[in-house]
């Protein structure tokens, strides 16, 4: 049986980005009964852009409601909130430290894309890379589910298990391999960039309708006529529009680009459309998540107890080959 384990952050609340890239690619992996998955909130990760205490309680009740409304099975598989684990993944963060190198933290994308702006980097951003090969090789995960720009931090997790496998001469940490979906790499938010919390550009699929109409209308597009044919490749809105309709809806809305007569407002209102459509039940099981404060918590509760004999018997096989 393969052991899937994939997390997300409390930075915030979920957005298309998330569902897409994330959340659906792996409730998809944890269907399968070959399958055994760990998913995990990272609340631990998030505090090092986010100070405000009840900011992350709220995003991390957020995020369960998020994973449990889009149909994650939180009683087959192990759904755990990291912070509950803490000290056994700090510990585990401690002995990869002592065998990361500083050029290897240094040139990770979490650290290089701020190193130009170093008062704004903390050493927890520094070290962000090997808390997430903790999160990983604390359980012995098969496979991780990544994105195109979390491709290196699986590699440095790695490399950070070679490295102590090798000083032990046996495999004491196992080396997990990525899952990459290649048609959801990177998802584009509503100014055209990565869709990201950080940039403010993204789209709510859970949020109320009034709300997620007004992310949709705010998508950036150029100042082509409506009667003007356009292309359909260089449009935000379109690239949205791919990732949620179906074929035939897409090669639509592309002709009509094409041809002219048909405005961003026709593809802002058709996009909305399908978003609606295809969040309706999501929406509603994630507000009525958002209000059963105690059953989350109960149920994050319950998944630190199934996940903690698992990250034990890690720490136990490394702890005397280490001295401890």
């Amino acid at each position: 049986m393969a052991r899937i384990l994939t997390g997300i952050q409390s930075s915030g609340e979920q957005h298309l980005g998330n569902v897409l890239g994330a959340l659906q690619p792996a409730i998809e992996l944890s269907r399968n009964s070959a399958n055994e998955s760990f998913f995990f909130i990272a609340d631990l990760h998030s505090l090092t852009s986010l100070k405000n205490a009840d900011e992350r309680r709220f995003n991390t009740r957020a995020a369960a409601a998020a994973w449990l409304a889009t149909g994650f099975d939180a009683e087959k598989n192990v759904f755990y909130r990291q912070s509950d684990l803490a000290g056994l993944v700090n510990e585990l963060t401690w002995y990869l430290g002592c065998f990361a190198p500083y050029p290897m933290l240094a040139n990770a994308h979490s650290f290089k894309d701020k190193s130009d702006r170093l008062s704004e980097v903390n050493a927890g951003l520094f070290y962000y890379p090997v808390l997430m090969a903790a999160d990983i090789l604390l359980y012995d995960a098969d496979f991780v589910p990544v994105g195109k720009d979390q491709k290196q931090h699986l590699e440095i997790t790695r490399d950070l298990a070679k490295a102590i496998n090798h000083l032990c001469d046996e495999e004491i940490l196992k080396l997990p391999e990525p899952l990459i979906r290649e048609e959801v790499m990177t998802i584009p938010g509503t100014d055209g960039r990565k869709m990201s919390k950080s940039y403010g550009n993204v789209i709510r699929v859970f949020d109320p309708v009034k709300s997620l109409k007004k992310q949709v209308m705010s998508i950036v597009t150029d100042s082509t006529a409506l009667e003007d044919p356009k292309d359909p490749d260089s449009c935000n809105v379109v690239k949205l529009y791919r990732l949620v309709a179906s074929a035939e809806e897409v090669l639509e809305m592309e002709e009509n680009y094409r041809k002219g007569g048909y405005g961003y407002g026709h593809a802002k209102k058709a996009l909305l459309e399908i978003l609606v459509d295809q969040f309706a039940e999501g929406r509603e099981n994630y507000a009525n998540w958002m209000e059963r404060t105690d059953d989350l918590e109960d149920i994050l509760k319950l998944g630190a107890e199934k996940a903690r004999p698992h990250a034990e018997l890690v720490l136990e096989r490394l702890r005397p080959k280490l001295g401890f």
